[in-house]
């Protein structure tokens, strides 16, 4: 099969051994995937990795070993996984840890991450996943729409950590192409929301969803009740910092890997205005489902383009582009396999 590879600072489309199911895992063939900005991290050597990248795919399912029946819509008859279109959770764990039973398996210690850690990525034609990992698409959701829900259920986190409501006021710093779904998300939860976008094209899709967008953070007048980071970088910090009111809440949505990072947080200062800090990650996927099924958020306008598998490096350097938000990648392209 063909897949991309990242492997120093390139990347290419190569020919890879198929992927081979262990019992309880399916292989899914990939209709569509996306780039994120951790993917372009990888591409930079965050963490020195080598491999396939990707962890935001929609795809159906081939082959399952072991055969798994589940109850897929709430009270329908059971059936058969193989040729559901689905979504799948990226972190994979031992579900036999502490961690696993009090955390989750997201933070069990010896996770497998999709296209992160210890485990090949979806920008390939196929992949090979634990059932459990797996959610249906219901038939109403497209695919273009399909490939935001891991995104989009780790933008839904936000509300299952921090109260949201009405007489909420929330500042997204860093609407891109996470911020973008975490303002929509609160926006829909009913809260009064701000956003500091940088493209134009997030701030033609937050305005009309009635959210105040500006394109520098001190633009928005300080005293939010919650303001999320969603900038990775040490600056954007800082000046989501700034933006939260006394005993106000910051989630910091992204990983910020300079050492400036914990300055920015200026922990004195947290102490002292009683400040709630909320790291977040990944998300509920019924939850992101539900929102993309009933239509109260439509990510597809996010999409810049996509491109075929093959065109791999190309779709890296569109994603990479200051102001582009979603680029995916379609297994279905023309066949040619490049080298790095």
């Amino acid at each position: 099969m063909r897949a991309l590879v990242v492997r120093n600072g390139r990347v290419g489309c190569l020919a890879r051994p198929e992927p081979q199911a262990a019992p309880g895992e399916a292989i899914v063939r990939i209709t569509l995937a996306g780039i994120c900005g951790t993917d372009l991290e990888l591409l930079a050597g965050y963490k020195g990795f080598v491999g396939t990248p990707g962890h935001e795919f929609v795809g159906v399912v081939e082959e399952v070993v072991e055969e798994v029946v589940e109850d897929i819509v709430g009270g329908d008859a059971a059936r058969v996984w193989i040729g559901r279109r689905v979504v799948g959770e990226i972190n994979v764990g031992c579900h036999e840890c502490q961690l696993c039973a009090v955390a989750g398996p997201g933070h069990c210690a010896e996770r497998r991450v999709l296209g992160l850690m210890g485990m090949d990525g979806a920008m390939a034609e196929r992949i090979a996943i634990p059932v459990a990992n797996l959610h249906v698409v219901p038939e109403s959701v497209s695919d273009a729409s399909a490939v935001f829900a891991e995104p989009l259920a780790a933008a839904c986190r936000i509300p299952e950590q921090v109260e949201i409501g009405t007489t909420t006021r929330a500042v997204v710093v860093g609407a891109g192409r996470l911020g973008t779904l975490c303002a929509l998300v609160l926006r829909a939860r009913g809260a009064r929301v701000e956003a500091v976008a940088r493209s134009d094209r997030a701030r033609i899709i937050l305005a009309a969803a009635g959210i105040n967008v500006v394109t520098s953070a001190p633009l928005i007048e300080p005293g939010a009740d919650v303001v999320v980071d969603a900038t990775g970088s040490a600056a954007g910090l800082a000046a989501a910092r700034l933006l939260v009111r006394p005993r106000g809440t910051l989630v910091i949505k992204s990983t910020c890997a300079s050492p400036r990072g914990a300055e920015a947080l200026q922990p004195t200062a947290l102490v002292v205005d009683e400040i709630t800090v909320v790291g977040s990650r990944c998300g509920p996927f019924d939850e992101a489902l539900r929102l993309l099924a009933d239509g109260t958020i439509d990510p597809r306008p996010l999409i810049h383009s996509t491109h075929a598998l093959s065109r791999g490096a190309d779709a890296f350097a569109a994603a990479a582009n200051r102001g582009t938000l979603k680029v995916l990648l379609s297994p279905d392209g023309d066949g040619r396999v490049r080298t790095l």
